[in-house]
C-alpha cells in the first residue's frame, strides 16, 4: 500500500486539495502499477511560522516571495 505524505503551508481551498489528492493518486497508480484503492495520501498543513527556508521563517519568506512575484 503506497503512502504519500505532502507537507504544505495552509491557504489552499478544499477544491485544490481534492485535485491534488486525485492527481497524486493517479500518478502513484500509473507509476507503481497498483489499484487506486490501495493508495493513501496524507496532507499536513504546517503553519507558516513553523516553516523555514534557508533560515527565514516561512511567514516572512512567503511575504517576500509574493512581493518578488508581483
Amino acid at each position: 500500500m503506497p503512502l504519500v505524505q505532502i507537507s504544505m503551508l495552509p491557504g489552499r481551498s478544499s477544491e485544490q486539495k481534492r485535485a491534488l489528492l486525485a492527481e497524486v493518486t493517479e500518478a502513484v497508480v500509473r507509476t507503481c502499477k497498483v489499484p487506486p484503492e490501495t493508495v493513501r495520501v496524507l496532507i499536513t498543513e504546517i503553519a507558516a511560522e513553523h516553516w523555514a527556508v534557508p533560515g527565514i521563517e516561512g511567514r516572512i519568506g512567503c511575504e517576500e516571495e509574493s512581493r518578488r512575484l508581483s
